[in-house]
């Protein structure tokens, strides 16, 4: 088998693991749409708009033809934005056989569609989505490229698929677990990022320690209802891709998520926002899916509902928070009825 790995695209997370696979003397070429970024990286082994002050491994190797960076390669890497999956993995069809190994680390929905990432690259390429494997838990790019311990999981249906891509990635500083539930991989990994905004905005807001400990874990319990209803395991979001991965999105400030909260508990307008973050805030577009998602399954988001109304109906953040911390008396318990759980436990 080829040592050759193809990275879609050079953003921040995909230069990450194009360097921990280039750490792991891997032969990785890193597809980009810009001969400025190509140029940068393959001349200076920087990428500054997205790693600021971080030198890349020089056998790390940047194109704009996406044909050469795909050929004779035995595993793809897709870490495009959300929005732009469709096309990126419409381009790689061209370029892609059926034993090319397929991952992709990308933690969001199709808006329009509502499709996972595993099924639109499934849809664009003509493949099963079961041999897609999906990485994802908590990861910050720019505590990886330092080579700090970090540690993931990669999901897949083809427990061969998830295998291969746990050995191409792991090494001393790099862990990496395996998951048979894809599907309660990526709802994890993209819902957490709607917790993530909330818990930033309501640092913006200076409301303590203990209001985020309680945005945090309710919206766990929220993450784990829709995530059932969808039918992933509940005991996944208890793993990397759903606890670890949300305390990491929601308390630090490399978190675009998080940032991009903070400033909308200061008052900014989402507008503002965008513009000043100059990066995809993923977490954004999640939270507009959700809001459907939880109406075409019948299952209660609070959070995701007033972020929703936050974000694209000009609601007043405060305002948001009272709405939340005045509703109507629950039980913890809710989000998870005793027989289904005695059914996941027997």
């Amino acid at each position: 088998m080829s040592d050759k790995v193809a990275v879609l695209v050079a953003g921040s997370w995909g230069t990450a693991l194009a360097s921990v696979l280039a750490s792991n003397n891997r032969e990785v070429w890193v597809w980009t749409r810009t001969e400025e970024q190509a140029r940068e990286i393959n001349e200076s082994h920087t990428n500054n708009r997205y790693l600021p002050g971080i030198t890349l491994p020089s056998n790390l190797q940047a194109t704009t033809d996406m044909k050469a960076a795909v050929h004779s390669a035995a595993a793809v890497v897709i870490v495009a934005p959300s929005s732009a999956m469709r096309e990126v993995a419409g381009q790689l069809k061209e370029h892609w056989n059926d034993e090319m190994l397929v991952i992709h680390a990308t933690k969001g929905f199709e808006l329009d569609s509502l499709k996972r990432m595993s099924t639109v690259i499934a849809e664009e390429l003509g493949c099963e989505e079961g041999r897609i494997v999906v990485l994802s838990g908590p990861s910050h790019a720019e505590e990886v490229v330092r080579r700090c311990p970090t540690t993931v999981v990669v999901a897949s249906a083809d427990a061969n698929a998830a295998e291969a891509a746990q050995d191409l990635f792991m090494n001393t500083y790099f862990r990496v677990y395996t998951n048979r539930d894809m599907l309660g991989v990526e709802l994890a990994g993209a819902l957490k990022n709607i917790i993530a905004l909330g818990a930033g905005m309501s640092d913006g807001l200076g409301f303590g320690d203990n209001a985020k400990a309680a945005l945090i874990t309710r919206g766990i319990a929220e993450m784990l209802r829709v995530g059932m209803e969808m039918g992933a395991n509940p005991l996944t979001f208890a793993g990397l891709a759903g606890i670890g991965d949300l305390v990491v999105t929601a308390t630090s400030r490399h978190s675009r998520n998080w940032r991009a909260g903070s400033m909308l508990g200061q008052g900014k307008s989402l507008d503002e926002v965008l513009s000043s973050m100059g990066m995809v805030v993923e977490g954004v577009r999640t939270t507009k899916a959700a809001y459907t998602i939880s109406q075409k399954y019948g299952v209660q988001m609070p959070i995701a509902d007033q972020l929703y109304h936050v974000l694209f109906e000009n609601r007043d953040p405060r305002s948001a928070v009272e709405g939340l911390m005045g509703r109507g008396p629950k039980t913890e318990m809710e989000m998870m009825p005793l027989e289904t759980w005695e059914q996941w436990h027997t």
